[in-house]
């Protein structure tokens, strides 16, 4: 059998992904106007076909997964873990029945641990909303072999960047590296309970997507001290969501970043971001 890292194909970009709210692509939206999601549904459709070559293979960083070490998912057949509450019943139903990427997975572990960086595995834990909704909007055929790979507890940014860089020989390999999270993540500012939350949205956003442009060593300079950014806290309550897109940053070297996607939903600013 051919390993992984013996294949050659072309290089695959990095991406940071706002994955919406919920199963919010795939319901009638009634938290706010029914076109709310309708922007960000139309980019994750479309923004394979930018890809100049479809991806061997997906690996996904998903803000819903934390563990003690970096951790991937091995079950043999990938099961769907809806890790939402109180929306559609149909919701919960949905289905994405992906192949798993157990050489994926198994050469995610062989970077890092040639990297010096602690991993796991997990054979019982299904793929969670912030892998399975986005993707089965940009997948929808569900053909492409697909492992989830967990932030590290702590959420420590310089450690998520040293993350990504140790899994950059994976673009080389035909791996779409994908970070799943929401460039704003402020339950009360989306849910209208926090005042100038649209402002301070723009003020986190403008800064995310001048920081992505700039070369690798500035940008990752930034995103480790992405807390002093403007509005960070007000933004970001808690990091989970913001912190896959230091594994994208570190997996992409020297490729400088730009905002594919910019839009608002539920009155706040959030921003794809493409490294190439």
């Amino acid at each position: 059998m051919v390993k992984l890292s013996e294949m050659t194909a072309r290089r695959q970009p990095t991406f940071y992904i706002p994955h919406g709210g919920g199963p919010c692509f795939f319901m009638d939206w009634n938290m706010g106007p029914p076109d709310t999601w309708n922007a960000l549904k139309t980019w994750l459709q479309t923004f394979p076909a930018t890809i100049a070559e479809p991806p061997r293979a997906l690996l996904v960083v998903s803000a819903h997964w934390e563990t003690k070490v970096p951790t991937v998912t091995t079950a043999p057949v990938p099961k769907l873990l809806f890790d939402y509450s109180g929306f559609p019943a149909h919701t919960y139903e949905l289905t994405w029945p992906v192949p798993a990427a157990l050489d994926v997975a198994a050469r995610v572990r062989e970077l890092l641990q040639n990297a010096n960086i602690e991993s796991a595995a997990n054979d019982s834990r299904g793929l969670d909303h912030g892998v399975f909704v986005p993707m089965k909007v940009s997948f929808p055929d569900a053909k492409i072999p697909t492992v989830q790979l967990s932030l590290r507890a702590g959420l420590d940014p310089e450690e998520h960047l040293a993350i990504g860089r140790a899994l950059a020989p994976l673009r080389d390999e035909g791996v779409l590296i994908v970070g799943s999270g929401m460039s704003y993540h402020n339950m009360r500012g989306l849910m209208g309970g926090e005042r100038d939350a649209h402002a301070s949205s723009k003020r986190f956003d403008e800064w995310l997507v001048n920081v992505v442009r700039q070369n690798a060593t500035e940008r990752d300079e930034a995103l480790a001290a992405w807390k002093s950014a403007p509005s960070a806290r007000e933004c970001h309550p808690r990091e989970e969501h913001l912190i896959p897109l230091m594994v994208v940053a570190g997996a992409a070297g020297q490729d400088r970043g730009e905002a594919v996607f910019r839009g608002e939903v539920m009155n706040v600013a959030v921003s794809a971001v493409r490294f190439a």
